[in-house]
């Protein structure tokens, strides 16, 4: 009776572990989609700004529509899309093109003294500290998350269950890994 007390007892203690780990991936899991949110919501913000930027600039760089059409083409395909990969991608392309629009605007000066400009241009500059912000958060997650799935006993677990190794969100372009050139 003693012996079969026992080994009721060490089941009982091996399924509470089993279920502790589990939940701790669940957590874990949730933790991640819930930072991916995070870079939608403020990715769906610069979104909704990009077209009051695009009208502030237009009655002055009316020659450069074809990068203002790029820049709408490319904002109204990330709204679209809602494989997280492809969109972070989407938003890379349309973080260079919003890009060529603040380097034009220095050959107009009127436009680089608009209010309206300057007030979006802040505005897009806030935004972009947050999505950074929200992609170091994601990466931390992520982080946290994988040390969880490979690590032993874990791993046994997180096998068991699938619950797979997420991907880190890194540079995509190796150019903007080299230490810039500076010269005077």
């Amino acid at each position: 009776m003693t012996i079969l007390l026992v080994i009721v007892a060490v089941l009982v203690v091996f399924a509470a572990y089993l279920i502790v780990i589990y939940n701790s991936f669940v957590a874990k899991r949730n933790k991640v989609e819930e930072a991916l949110s995070g870079i939608d919501v403020i990715l769906k913000k610069r979104f909704d700004l990009i077209p009051n930027l695009i009208e502030s600039v237009k009655g002055y760089l009316n020659h450069e529509k074809e990068t203002l059409s790029n820049i709408v083409n490319l904002r109204n395909q990330a709204l679209g899309v809602k494989n997280p990969d492809e969109k972070l991608q989407l938003d890379k392309q349309l973080n260079n093109a919003v890009g060529t629009i603040f380097a034009l605007a220095e050959s107009y000066p009127d436009l680089k003294a608009n209010t309206n400009f300057l007030s979006l241009q802040s505005e897009l500059s806030e935004i972009e500290t947050e999505i950074e912000r929200s992609k170091r958060y994601y990466n931390g997650t992520v982080r946290e998350y994988n040390i969880a799935v490979e690590s032993f006993p874990g791993n046994l677990v997180a096998n068991s269950f699938g619950f797979p190794k997420k991907n880190f969100l890194e540079l995509q372009d190796e150019s903007q890994r080299e230490t810039p050139k500076v010269q005077f």
